[in-house]
C-alpha cells in the first residue's frame, strides 16, 4: 500500500513510502510520515521521483517475508533507474534478519528495526551529512530491543479514507504461542495511558475520523503492565465519550480473557459496534493446548451463546490456522463441526507457516503442504457457503451503511460498509440504486445513509440507499 499526504512542497529531499502488513505496521508508518514532515521532507507518490524510499516491512509468516524482500528490491531499481539515493528497510524485517539482510542485500543503505522506527529522520539526517561529506558511512543497522511506543504527542499522517482510522492502545505481547513470532519482533506489552488515548482520539474526530478501529496484538493484555489500573474496560466508556466519533470497533480481542465487565460494557455503548474480532486459531483442545493458546472449546462456546444472548445481533470475525503440527484429520473435521456449528460470520483461514524461531518449527507432526492446501480450500469452501447464506437472510432489512466511495470494481456502484463489516476485511455494501428522496444527491465519504438489502452475493451486498441519516 502506498501512503498518501499533502505536505507542502519544500526544499528536503522528496520520500516514497511503502507499508506492508498489519493495522499495526500502518500506525508505525504514518508515525514516520508524521515526522518526515514534521522535519520538513516531502513525501511524493512519484516514484521515479524520490531521493529517499523507505519501505516498512512485515515478516510475520514466510508469505510476509517473501513480499517485503520483492518489495525492497522492486524499490532497488530506482538507485539505478530513478533519483533514488538513500533506501531504507524498517519493521519487523530487519528486526528479525538483520545481520542476513545486511549481507544480502548491498543496495539497502539503511535496516531500521521495529524498535528505532522514531529515529527515521535523525538516521537519515546522519546518512545524508555522511554522503554529502564524502565520508565513511555510519552502521547500517539500527536494531535494539522495541521500548518506544507513540502517543499522542507524536506527529502522525493519516492515511487512507479521512472518516476512518486506527489508534493503536499498546505495542508488543506477553503470550507465546507457539506458531508466534510476535514477541520477538515487538518486545513484551507496552500500553499508553487513557488519557493519551482519549486525547488522541479527539485529536482524529477534530479532522473528521468518525470510525475508531482500536489494535494491538492482544487488545485484552492492554495495561496489563499496570496490573490493570488502566485497562480495556476503563477505556472504552471514556472514548465512548468523545464526539464526533459514531464507531468504534474492536479487533484482536483475545477469548480467555473476555471479562462479564466488557461483555456488559460492549452492549450497552451505542457507539461500540456490535463486531468483535476474536481470534481463536482452532477448536481441538489438544491443538489449542500444543498451541500454547489459552482457550479450551467449552469456554469458547459459552463465550459465543453469553455474548449472543446479551448481545442480539452480534458479528464475529476470527482467525483459524489448519494444518498445524501433528494436526490429524479427526482434529481438522472436528474444527469443521464446529465452525459449523458455532456459525461465525468472518472467518480467514491460514496455512501454518513453519518460522524459525518459533516453537512449533521444531516440533514432531509436520503436516505436507498437499494436505494443508487441501484442508485450507476444504473450509473456506464450507465456510463460504456459511457466508453466502447468512448474507441472504439479510435481503430486505434495512441497515445503516458508512459510505466509501466509488466501488473499486465499478464507479457505477457507491460502495459502503455496515457496522457489522470492517474495512479491507469483510466485504461491502454496494448501492446501485437511490430512493426519490436522495435521488440526485452526491453520497459522500464518511456519510452514513440508510440502506435496504436487496441482494445477497457470497461477499458483498447490494442495496438501495433510502436516506442520509448523517
Amino acid at each position: 500500500m502506498n501512503l498518501e499526504s499533502n505536505s507542502p512542497q519544500n526544499s528536503k529531499s522528496p520520500v516514497y513510502f511503502v507499508s506492508l502488513g498489519c493495522p499495526k505496521n500502518l500506525v508505525d508508518s504514518q508515525v514516520m510520515l508524521g515526522m518526515l514532515e514534521k522535519d520538513q521532507y516531502t513525501v511524493t507518490q512519484t516514484l521515479e521521483d524520490a531521493e529517499v524510499i523507505i519501505v516498512n516491512t512485515c515478516s510475520f509468516i514466510q508469505a510476509s517475508k517473501e513480499e517485503s524482500i520483492e518489495t525492497i528490491l522492486e524499490m532497488a531499481q530506482q538507485k539505478q533507474d530513478g533519483k533514488c539515493k538513500v533506501l531504507v528497510a524498517s519493521g519487523c524485517l530487519p528486526q528479525r534478519y538483520s545481520k542476513e539482510l545486511e549481507k544480502e542485500m548491498p543496495e539497502v543503505d539503511l535496516f531500521i528495526g521495529t524498535g528505532q522506527y522514531h529515529r527515521i529522520t535523525e538516521l537519515l539526517h546522519k546518512h545524508g551529512k555522511a554522503l554529502n561529506e564524502g565520508a565513511e558511512l555510519p552502521q547500517r543497522s539500527y536494531i535494539d530491543q522495541p521500548a518506544f511506543i507513540h502517543t499522542e504527542t507524536d506527529p502522525r499522517v493519516h492515511t487512507g479514507a479521512t472518516f476512518s482510522a486506527f489508534l493503536k492502545l499498546s505495542e508488543g505481547c506477553n503470550r507465546r504461542c507457539a506458531f508466534c513470532i510476535i514477541p520477538k519482533l515487538r518486545g513484551n506489552v507496552r500500553s499508553r495511558t487513557v488519557e493519551s488515548l482519549v486525547t488522541e482520539a479527539q485529536q482524529m474526530a477534530a479532522r473528521g475520523v468518525r470510525e475508531l478501529n482500536l489494535v494491538a496484538q492482544d487488545l485484552t493484555e492492554y495495561g496489563m503492565e499496570w496490573k490493570y489500573k488502566q485497562n480495556l474496560e476503563m477505556l472504552l466508556p471514556e472514548l465512548c465519550k468523545v464526539d464526533g466519533i459514531d464507531w468504534i470497533r474492536l479487533h484482536y480481542v483475545y477469548p480467555d480473557q473476555f471479562s462479564d465487565e466488557l461483555v456488559s460494557i460492549v452492549a450497552r455503548e451505542p457507539k461500540i459496534v456490535k463486531y468483535l474480532d476474536m481470534p481463536i486459531q482452532h477448536t481441538n483442545d489438544r491443538v489449542l493446548k500444543s498451541m500454547n493458546r489459552r482457550l479450551t472449546k467449552v469456554k469458547l462456546f459459552d463465550l459465543v451463546n453469553k455474548l449472543r444472548a446479551q448481545i442480539p445481533g452480534i458479528v464475529f470475525r476470527t482467525s483459524i490456522i489448519v494444518g498445524f503440527p501433528g494436526e490429524t484429520e479427526e482434529e481438522f473435521n472436528e474444527l469443521c463441526q464446529d465452525l459449523e456449528t458455532l456459525q461465525l460470520d468472518h472467518v480467514g483461514v491460514f496455512r501454518y507457516s513453519k518460522e524459525e524461531g518459533t516453537p512449533a518449527a521444531t516440533m514432531d507432526g509436520q503436516i505436507h503442504p498437499n494436505t494443508k492446501r487441501r484442508r485450507s480450500k476444504t473450509l473456506i469452501a464450507l465456510l463460504q457457503k456459511q457466508s453466502h447464506e447468512k448474507n441472504q437472510r439479510l435481503v430486505g432489512t434495512r441497515v445503516p451503511v458508512m459510505i466509501e466511495g466509488p466501488s473499486q470494481e465499478t464507479e457505477l456502484l457507491i460502495q459502503g460498509r455496515m457496522p457489522t463489516q470492517a474495512q479491507e476485511i469483510d466485504g461491502h455494501v454496494l448501492i446501485n440504486e437511490l430512493s426519490d428522496e436522495i435521488s440526485g444527491l452526491e453520497l459522500k465519504p464518511g456519510q452514513m445513509v440508510e440502506v435496504e438489502i436487496t441482494e445477497a452475493l457470497p461477499h458483498d451486498l447490494l442495496g438501495k440507499a433510502l436516506r442520509i441519516l448523517s
